[in-house]
């Protein structure tokens, strides 16, 4: 017995947890990201339009994890966050839009049909997320949306500053009122495994996501001007 309490002891937090996936598998570490999609001079207009394009595609459009997740949180500490969450990811969603109209069109690039496929694949995976009866599961999913969008939002403000968009003053909860839902959560219910679970499903699907991104801009720059 005792060596089972060393154990759990030994274990990390679920605040811990958290903040190690995104470190590993956050947008923020992704190579697109880190060191190309700001550093490719005339080709970044092309990149930037097509980045807030496939943001948009993937959470542009109704209700989302985060909505869902709120859709099976009860009254708590939790259930404020996720109120904030929800008008907050609104705004963002708002604020992406305009920039996606200012862009224009959708960069032409080979391999579109296979671009569109991979990107609904993507909202699937993020519905069957928000849509999962394993308790903790959206809410996992939410949490790492708002955590990563923090990385995610340096992409669309330089899309927008690009194409003459007035930036906007982030609006979802803040990294440490998130982090606080995370232990709220877990104080709350034993849902810490399936709420990393979503959060990492959720992350993985943004890291295919720059992937794609990264691929289709080199796609671009082999098919020439």
């Amino acid at each position: 017995m005792a060596y089972v309490h060393k154990q759990e002891a030994a274990r990390p937090g679920a605040v811990e947890t958290v903040g190690a996936l995104l470190q590993a598998e956050g947008a923020k570490g992704h190579p697109y990201i880190a060191s190309q999609i700001f550093a490719r001079g005339r080709e970044a207009s092309r990149d930037l339009a097509d980045a807030v394009h496939l943001l948009s595609s993937l959470h542009g459009g109704g209700a989302g994890v985060i909505d869902q997740a709120r859709g099976r949180s009860t009254a708590g500490p939790v259930r404020g966050w996720l109120d904030a969450a929800v008008e907050g990811f609104a705004a963002e969603r708002a604020y992406l839009m305009r920039v996606v109209v200012a862009a224009g069109p959708l960069p032409s690039t080979p391999g579109q049909a296979r671009c569109e496929a991979a990107v609904a694949g993507q909202r699937h995976a993020l519905d069957m997320l928000g849509r999962s009866d394993r308790a903790g599961c959206a809410l996992g999913a939410a949490i790492a949306l708002v955590l990563d969008w923090r990385a995610i939002r340096s992409v669309i403000d330089a899309a927008a500053q690009r194409f003459g968009v007035a930036l906007v003053p982030p609006a979802l909860p803040s990294a440490r009122k998130t982090m606080a839902a995370v232990a709220d959560a877990v104080a709350e219910a034993p849902v810490d495994r399936a709420m990393m679970f979503g959060a990492q499903q959720l992350l993985i699907q943004h890291r295919g996501l720059w992937g794609l991104l990264e691929a289709r801009a080199e796609a671009r720059n082999g098919a020439g001007p």
